[in-house]
């Protein structure tokens, strides 16, 4: 199990705004090309989005499926890549004073990722999580910068 935290400064319903947004997608989670809805309303419980991961000249499709949802706390999803297998990415979001404390967790579930599933491979997800958790704060820095009327998602310019 690889579990990663970083504070991040802003309040959680500005994480959750970026997280809640399918369009952001993409853009946090590492080693992924693209993502679109694939499923239902993002992030509603079992709502999918459908990603690509590019390794080497091959694309990999799979999809992202949210397992539970409790805005703007907890989000849960389990992303099914194929015959890699799946694996369970909780997202716990703390209010931490003025700022938010974000906490990954990934572990796999089915398939093949389960049966190698070792301690090497949870150093290599650290690795990953650092940079999904860094992504995922610079996107918020984004967003809160904006004008509120000009938020993704807000009904403003560029809605």
């Amino acid at each position: 199990m690889a579990v990663r935290h970083r504070l991040i400064a802003h309040p959680p319903d500005t994480v959750w705004d970026v997280l809640a947004d399918p369009s952001q997608y993409a853009a946090w989670v590492v080693g992924t090309k693209d993502s679109a809805p694939a499923e239902g309303e993002w992030p509603e419980v079992g709502s999918a989005l459908a990603y690509t991961v590019r390794l080497g000249r091959k694309d990999l499709h799979g999809r992202t499926w949210v397992r539970r949802c409790e805005p703007p706390r907890a989000l849960e999803l389990e992303v099914d890549s194929g015959r890699l297998g799946t694996a369970r990415i909780s997202l716990d979001i703390r209010p931490w004073g003025e700022e938010t404390l974000v906490i990954m967790d990934e572990h796999p579930l089915r398939g093949f990722g389960g049966t190698v599933h070792n301690a090497v491979l949870d150093a290599v997800q650290q690795l990953r999580h650092r940079g999904m958790l860094a992504r995922l704060e610079r996107l918020v820095d984004e967003r809160a910068s904006l004008p509120s009327g000009h938020r993704p998602g807000s009904g403003g310019p560029g809605s």
